[in-house]
């Protein structure tokens, strides 16, 4: 299934001993936990099924061949392949399966240091590292049991460290929150991890923070936005989130000054699954009406639209969207070129997609800190390559006041920034 070939032609005699032990192990670990991880996903899928009692989710042999760049050279990999036709009641499209271990963009191996916390997310505990890195290098030398506590010990404390680290020299225009729910080792077993990004004035995005608690819960909001701000956080110009969190009370509680923006992907689910399904196709084409107008005026339009077609038959469900009103249509207020980050949670949930609903729990096994220690790593190692929000120079002028028409620079004083 795969075949490896190093980058130079050298002998087997000429490369590194790390060479050695990545081209005599890459073959058989990567196909094996390619396997595996599918295996694990149909069985969690194994009750989904049609009206006619057909599974909707099933292997479908393989994808084409595509090289994969190690330190030791090309690999030539054969991932499988799952047909997946389940439909995001959301998005109205068809759910697809991504490896978390090998993502259809992939073109090089991951490195060690994203290897071991994706693993201790599958469930294996310390004493399962070694003969499971033993399969992934082909060899288990330098990886006793010990060295592997210390380096998860290590991450635990890079975590700690952040949590405490100065923000006062970080200002974050604007965050993105979210309660993500993952299958770790968390104390219960409805908490999440709670995470809050942000965008920096010159466009970047950072993690802000992230720890365990209720994605409801105001108070366990409150105590992670209490303590950003003793460590020197500004109240962000704009914050956006699920209508659902716990997080807007505490917002008001603690940066009272930031306006609130509501998660129209989230929005959209919660209208549709309270809708029936021969509504929900339509309903959909008039929600994305609203937040895809040219301007609020126009999104203020498609609200009535909306309120006039369905009011009448699902007043409630239409309260869900007039209700929120002013905090869904927020983010018309600032930069055209932001707006598509603004609407949603994307950031997060992107960020989280090849590890939420994907990881195992192991009984036992593990604690709470290093949990979130693991998480941490995988979000740190995937910042390196979140890319900025579209026009960053205009991220300071939103903090500076900045007024915005339409999407456009309206103010004259900001005119030559």
């Amino acid at each position: 299934m795969l075949t490896v070939v190093a980058e130079d032609g050298a002998t087997r005699d000429d490369v590194s001993l790390l060479d050695d032990i990545v081209r005599e192990g890459a073959r058989r670990m990567l196909a094996a936990a390619l396997e595996a991880e599918v295996a694990a996903y149909l069985a969690e899928l194994a009750d989904e099924r049609d009206e006619g009692g057909r599974r909707l989710v099933v292997r479908n042999g393989y994808r084409n061949a595509r090289a994969v760049t190690t330190s030791a050279g090309a690999i030539e990999v054969k991932a499988p392949r799952v047909n997946d036709k389940r439909v995001d009641a959301a998005t109205g499209e068809r759910r697809q399966f991504s490896s978390a271990i090998l993502p259809p963009w992939a073109r090089k191996s991951p490195r060690i240091g994203e290897v071991l916390p994706l693993l201790y997310l599958h469930g294996l505990s310390t004493g399962d590292f070694v003969p499971a890195l033993e399969q992934f290098l082909g060899s288990s030398a330098g990886l006793s049991p010990a060295t592997i506590s210390w380096l998860t010990a290590q991450w635990q404390a890079d975590h700690e460290a952040f949590g405490r680290r100065d923000l006062s020299r970080s200002d974050f225009v604007y965050v993105w929150a979210d309660g993500v729910h993952l299958k770790i080792r968390l104390e219960e077993a409805k908490a999440a991890v709670l995470v809050l990004m942000g965008v920096r004035a010159d466009g970047r995005k950072e993690l802000i923070a992230i720890a365990d608690g209720y994605r409801e819960s105001s108070e366990a909001w409150a105590s992670l936005l209490r303590d950003c701000a003793r460590r020197g956080m500004r109240a962000p110009v704009l914050a956006v989130g699920d209508g659902a969190l716990g997080f807007w009370k505490a917002l008001r509680e603690v940066f009272p000054e930031s306006r609130e923006q509501r998660c129209w992907v989230h929005k959209t689910a919660n209208v549709l699954d309270a809708l029936p399904k021969t509504a929900q196709s339509a309903a959909k084409r008039a929600i994305q009406d609203i937040y895809n107008a040219e301007d609020k005026e126009l999104a203020l339009t498609a609200i009535r639209s909306f309120e006039k077609q369905y009011g009448a038959k699902y007043p409630k469900v239409v309260a869900r969207i007039t209700d929120d009103e002013d905090e869904l249509l927020a983010f018309f207020d600032y930069p055209a070129e932001h707006w598509i980050h603004l609407r949603t949670t994307n950031p997060i949930e992107s960020t989280f997609a090849t590890v939420r609903l994907r990881t195992k729990v192991t009984k036992g096994a593990g604690s709470r800190a290093a949990a979130l220690g693991m998480v941490f790593k995988l979000i740190e190692s995937a910042q390196s390559r979140w890319r900025a929000v579209n026009a960053p120079h205009l991220v300071a002028l939103v903090r500076a006041g900045a007024r915005f028409e339409r999407g456009i620079l309206a103010e004259r004083e900001f005119a030559a920034a």
